[in-house]
């Protein structure tokens, strides 16, 4: 999955995870009803700033909040660009 973006500064570009179909208990859940996805893939990672080298690489899984980031799509696919502070965690 390599795409011809490169992010700038402390920028990442993120693939979001699909939003759950089921419940744990099986229901199916309708597409008006589903929530935005908190967690994604890393696709590109900008170089970072001059004093702060960037700690996140293509392909770490992250979690980031609901509303983070700008969402893009590229060649059909949904892509969100956010900066690095915007992400919470390495899953």
């Amino acid at each position: 999955m390599k795409v011809n973006i490169k992010p700038l500064a402390d920028r990442v570009l993120v693939e979001p995870a699909e939003a759950e179909q089921k419940t744990a208990g099986g229901i199916i859940i309708p597409d008006t009803a589903k929530e935005k996805p908190q967690k994604g893939t890393v696709v590109s990672v900008g170089p970072g700033k001059k004093d702060e080298p960037m700690t996140l690489k293509e392909g770490d899984k992250v979690l980031y909040g609901k509303y983070s980031g700008t969402e893009i799509n590229i060649d059909g696919t949904n892509y969100l660009i956010m900066k690095e502070s915007d992400i919470y965690a390495i899953v």
